[in-house]
């Protein structure tokens, strides 16, 4: 049977770029030569697909390294730095115990992604696509709303932090909101032009990052301690910690394979996981030690303690460079100006997921839905950004929850239904609802889940009976719990439609 799956027909490829555009859609000829800024793009070479699935023929990129640099670049910037201070800041957790968690939970939760990402060449399908195999078509719309729900979230965030820093050197003549936004303007030019100049930002987004880090210890390093904590770590506040830092990393699953699928199809998957694993932990890892490790110590240097004022990170940053004058507000403006290698793939991976949640709208050039996001995220993030570690905390803490479920989801289809096999993906329906998954069995195992989840939520706003006695463990239950409920009902499922 996966033999002759293998046999047929690659699906038509009806959403081209601009080296063959002539054979794409009617639909997508109305756009690409309807107007004359349209056909331009096309000219130098824009990435107009969205999620039509690659054909092997197009799968040619052996450039593999560049999937390390792309989730390097997301997170050497100073959200991952924001992240690791919260271990002391809303924990209460020492440098040796938030470092700990940080070490562990990101070492385990990156597998998942880092798995995810192996998929895109042997398959060719952007990940909120592949998710219909297990979702089904229409079922795979509420993940896909909690994925651009989470995108928007991060965009927000990171617009907040280089507002904020930007800001912070020029003592407050420059407010946050024109930050915000020249954070946003430049991402969206990056993520505007798609996969290949995305691939060569991302490249070399990181360098400046790192010398600015390097620059920052050698001027202060001297000042980093490791106080006592005032209280001994207590198992709750490690938890709630550990799924705080579960939910900066494990929702990049939903988004893993949409950088890999202009890889040629039979690079050794060992190789696609080693490099990604290696560019979410080198990162996320030494930069959130960091933080923590600094945020300890600015009660104890003035200048530190006066930039960090009432969370501002990125005064904090300017803080720790202010002993090398102007040269060191120029660093401040790099640092600001990093997460925009956060900001850039998100809204390019934001563009997919709006496709698959809207499907009628994918024949609408990529790009044209990063314009959209901007939209959305400058004036949300010039709402939020004077509560940023509320924000913060809230935010991660919730967003793993669904990442988890939805790793388990599309796991246990691989790994327990299609055992593994990616011949057993019959490409030619992947956009056809009634052959495709009726996505039930997904989402009631997700409902199932629900109930174990939420009694072991541990939020400002909601506490419940489970994690009052030990810390939030709702991301380890959503995944456990929703992988267990789904692979039986799925099998039922299969009793009433076949796999495809």
């Amino acid at each position: 049977m996966a033999k002759m799956k293998q046999e047929l027909p690659e699906p038509a490829d009806i959403e081209m770029d601009a080296v063959s555009v002539g054979e794409s859609s009617y639909a997508q000829k109305d756009w690409h030569y309807s107007y004359k800024w349209s056909r331009k793009l096309l000219q130098w070479g824009l990435e107009t697909r969205g999620i039509t699935p690659v054909p092997i023929r197009e799968r040619v990129d052996t450039q593999y390294s560049k999937i390390f640099f792309i989730w390097l670049s997301c997170n050497f910037n100073i959200l991952s730095f924001s992240a690791g201070t919260l271990g002391p800041v809303a924990f209460g957790l020492g440098l040796r115990d938030s470092c700990l968690v940080i070490l562990f939970f990101n070492l385990l939760c990156s597998a998942l992604p880092a798995y995810l990402t192996t998929w895109g060449p042997k398959l060719g399908l952007r990940q909120m696509c592949q998710a219909r195999y297990s979702f089904g078509y229409f079922g795979v719309i509420l993940p896909s709303v909690f994925n651009l729900c989470s995108m928007v979230g991060f965009c927000i965030l990171n617009c907040i932090l280089g507002g904020q820093t930007l800001s912070s050197i020029s003592d407050g003549r420059l407010s946050w909101s024109v930050g915000i936004v020249v954070i946003a303007i430049i991402s969206l030019l990056v993520s505007f032009c798609g996969y290949k100049v995305l691939g060569w930002y991302e490249r070399l987004a990181w360098i400046p990052v790192l010398v600015v880090y390097l620059v920052a210890l050698g001027v202060g390093g001297k000042h980093i301690e490791n106080p006592t904590p005032v209280e001994p770590a207590t198992a709750p506040a490690i938890l709630s910690f550990a799924a705080t830092i579960a939910g900066f990393v494990i929702t990049y699953s939903p988004l893993a394979s949409d950088f890999t699928i202009y890889y040629k199809h039979d690079v050794p998957s060992w190789k696609l996981f080693v490099y990604s694993y290696l560019g979410f932990n080198i990162p996320i890892i030494l930069i959130q030690c960091l933080g923590a490790a600094v945020v300890l110590s600015a009660p104890f240097v003035p200048a530190w303690e006066a930039g960090y004022g009432e969370g501002n990170v990125g005064g904090l940053i300017e803080a720790m460079l202010q002993p090398t004058g102007n040269f060191g507000k120029f660093l401040t403006v790099l640092m600001a100006l990093s997460v925009t290698g956060n900001v850039a793939p998100t809204l390019y991976s934001f563009c997919l997921s709006f496709q698959v949640f809207i499907p009628a709208l994918s024949v609408i050039p990529r790009y044209m839905f990063s314009i959209l996001a901007t939209a959305v995220i400058i004036p949300v993030s010039i709402v939020g950004a004077h509560k940023f570690y509320d924000t913060l905390t809230n935010f991660l803490g919730l967003i793993g929850y669904w990442g988890s479920a939805f790793g388990a989801i599309v796991l246990a289809e691989h790994l327990a239904i299609r055992r593994g096999d990616f011949a057993a993906y019959d490409l030619r329906y992947w956009r056809d609802p009634r052959r495709l998954p009726t996505g039930l069995a997904a989402l009631s195992a997700c409902a199932l889940a629900c109930a174990l989840i939420v009694p072991s939520m541990d939020q400002v706003w909601f506490v419940g009976p489970i994690a009052r006695h030990t810390g939030d463990i709702g991301f380890e239950l959503a995944f456990f719990a929703t992988g267990l409920f789904y692979i039986p009902l799925r099998f039922l499922e299969l009793r009433y439609r076949p796999l495809v």
